[in-house]
């Protein structure tokens, strides 16, 4: 099926809910996911200046879930694994091109990752998700499900991209081209990176997590649900003191996200040995 077919087909057995027909939910699922990690279908795709949510992909994918029953799948060596049957991990061949050292790492079913991607162990790539060119996914790394990641970005160790999936509506995470996210951070639901941002180690990002911006000398926060971080901006984790009398009293505050400079030269020295690692 072509792409608005299979559109058409993913909306019409959704609305049928418990009454769909298995083996239909099935081919139709198994289609979405081939054409996810290839590339061909996206959960969100750029327009504009903006990205647009492909809200049909992620309704399969849940039908998917639905429709999945739990299976027990070859063990590799001591390790045992169980999962819904239409989400293995992908084979090798599905990941021509992307370099993965050993040591643990797993790619889900329905991930893309384009040539030039390279998985340090063990991270995890979540069913939904689009890796660009290039981009590196370092030790204990998430991309979540459905996450947007641009090429040339580099997600240090530890870095958490949370996954959307529900409702099929919202934007998921999304980090533009030749983003760097250091170790320790999060960046979840309602988040979106412009190209380049820099965000510091430890920073954790939500959608109602203000961000002040010392450059400019004001403070952003989230519009239509969806926080965005400038281009270019570099994000560090700061903190903010509470205004209550008791909470002055105690000398309490509560975290926050500060814009320090623009991404400069000094900047991008700094993260040069990531293509060494490449």
């Amino acid at each position: 099926m072509k792409g608005p077919e299979l559109k058409h087909e993913i909306h019409a057995l959704a609305a049928q809910g418990a009454d769909a027909n298995p083996l239909q939910v099935h081919d139709a699922v198994s289609e979405l996911l081939d054409g996810l990690e290839q590339g061909s279908y996206r959960a969100a795709r750029p327009e504009g200046d903006g990205w647009k949510v492909e809200a049909w992909v992620k309704i399969g994918i849940l039908l998917g879930f639905r429709f999945s029953e739990v299976i027990d799948y070859p063990p590799a060596g001591p390790m045992l694994f169980r999962d819904k049957s239409l989400f293995p991990t992908q084979d090798r061949d599905a990941l021509d091109g992307v370099r993965i050292v050993p040591g643990g790492s797993s790619v889900r079913r329905g991930a893309h990752l384009a040539p030039g991607v390279v998985l340090m162990p063990p991270c995890y790539v979540n069913v939904g998700a689009y890796v660009g060119e290039g981009s590196m996914i370092d030790s204990h790394a998430l991309v979540g499900s459905c996450a947007q990641i641009g090429s040339g970005v580099h997600l240090s160790a530890g870095a958490q991209i949370g996954g959307v999936l529900e409702p099929p509506g919202a934007l998921p995470v999304i980090v533009e081209d030749d983003a760097f996210v250091g170790g320790l951070s999060a960046i979840v639901e309602g988040v979106h990176l412009r190209r380049r941002a820099v965000i510091g180690a430890g920073v954790v990002l939500t959608a109602s997590t203000p961000v002040f911006d010392l450059v400019h000398e004001q403070s952003l926060r989230a519009v239509n649900g969806v926080l965005t971080i400038p281009e270019g901006a570099v994000v560090v984790p700061g903190s903010r003191p509470l205004s209550s009398p008791w909470a002055t009293e105690l000398g309490l505050s509560a975290s926050a996200a500060l814009i320090v400079k623009q991404r400069d030269e000094r900047t991008d020295a700094r993260a040069t040995l990531e293509e060494a690692l490449r």
